[in-house]
């Protein structure tokens, strides 16, 4: 990993993944969706599933859940499920607490909506603890390699409801080439937005990357959660409060948070992908973004283009709009330009003495605040590892 990376492995939220312990009520899942018994509540209606399932069900396609492992035994679950490596190496197994609680969740939510499909899961996070910059010393990011091994083993759709904040202005170059292979393969990757809108609303990266579709979540009226992280890389949102999710320990509980608004999301793309095979990721996105329910006054950093429609996503597959993207050759000069001849300046010596004392009173000062918020993240991560229900 490089030494700029996340500051989280995944959504501060997702770190933790505790759920509600309270069971809510839930509609019948709709007939078309009787092949997964995962309980649906409001997201079936407002994503238009019944409609959605009538046309296609993810027959064929293998959505990669990049998260914290699967268990496989799970009802919702079983005979679904092809399990990759453990690329985060932290010697947890399944039946830890900390093994599978939020990726078992995120797979539920990925076969509800398309429940003929396929998961490959892959894990690169940790369901409680954080992983700051050179924990992943001498090699790539977990999450960069997931992307490979999922890329080279058949995904169709890459889902990762995870994500954190980066130091500094640098991306994760491991990270970065990964996606650009993943585009190249013509595989669409879906991430959660993030769930500090009400916090400090950092930006979340692998969301805040291009080319992947970033998912907000929103709430039972259609407006963003509270929590759900307003940036300008938001492409569309999806249900993201109170989502019925499947344990780890069997059973299922109500999730909120971004993570099961991308979930739903590849699901979605699972749909589409079913109906036709032949959607580039550019097409996936231009349709999710084209029959989402638009805000009023248009796309915004609040949800992108709006909650998505299933139904009418999957319909218009049959036909997407032209693809124009694609690789073109460099065809102008070596160098973006040459010497013009004019001449280097050279600036008169500092005053040291002066300078070396001014920023040390200044570094001692940054040094204080940086502290101070840094143990402020801290403990507000902490109550949220206390009992905050997001995904």
């Amino acid at each position: 990993m490089s030494v700029r990376r996340h500051t989280t492995a995944r959504l501060a939220t997702a770190l933790t993944a505790t759920v509600l312990s309270s069971a809510l009520g839930v509609a019948a899942a709709p007939p078309a969706a009787a092949a997964n018994p995962t309980p649906t509540s409001w997201e079936a209606k407002a994503l238009g599933l019944a409609s959605a399932q009538s046309t296609a069900q993810g027959e064929g396609v293998k959505v990669a859940v990049l998260d914290s492992g699967v268990m496989t035994n799970h009802v919702a679950l079983n005979g679904k499920v092809t399990t990759g490596p453990d690329f985060l190496k932290d010697g947890l197994q399944p039946g830890d607490p900390r093994w599978g609680e939020h990726g078992t969740a995120m797979a539920s939510d990925v076969l509800k909506v398309a429940p003929k499909a396929s998961i490959l899961s892959v894990r690169v996070i940790d369901d409680k603890e954080d992983h700051g910059p050179g924990d992943f010393k001498g090699g790539a990011s977990p999450t960069s390699q997931g992307i490979d091994y999922a890329v080279d083993h058949g995904a169709d759709v890459i889902s990762m409801s995870l994500g954190g904040e980066m130091f500094g202005d640098s991306v994760d170059e491991d990270e970065v080439d990964a996606l650009a292979r993943a585009a190249q393969k013509g595989i669409p990757v879906i991430a959660s937005a993030g769930n500090e809108g009400d916090m400090f609303n950092d930006a979340s990266y692998p969301a805040g990357y291009p080319g992947v579709i970033a998912v907000a979540a929103t709430q039972q009226n259609g407006s963003r959660a509270e929590f759900s992280t307003v940036r300008t890389y938001n492409s569309v949102a999806a249900p993201g409060v109170a989502i019925m999710s499947a344990k780890n320990t069997g059973g299922y509980a109500p999730v909120n948070g971004t993570s099961p608004a991308a979930a739903l999301t590849s699901g979605v793309v699972a749909l589409m992908l079913s109906h036709n095979d032949k959607l580039t990721p550019a097409q996936v996105r231009a349709l999710l973004t084209k029959t989402a329910n638009h805000p009023a006054e248009g796309r915004n950093a609040l949800v992108g283009y709006g909650q998505i429609d299933a139904a009418a996503a999957v319909r218009a597959s049959a036909k997407p709009p032209a693809d124009g993207t694609r690789p073109v050759k460099y065809s102008g000069k070596e160098h973006l330009a040459t010497p013009d001849g004019t001449p280097k300046t050279q600036h008169p010596p500092l005053e040291t003495d002066l300078v070396t004392i001014g920023l040390g009173a200044a570094g001692v000062g940054l040094l204080m605040v940086i502290g101070a918020v840094l143990i402020t993240r801290a403990g507000r991560r902490r109550a949220a590892a206390a009992g905050a229900p997001r995904g």
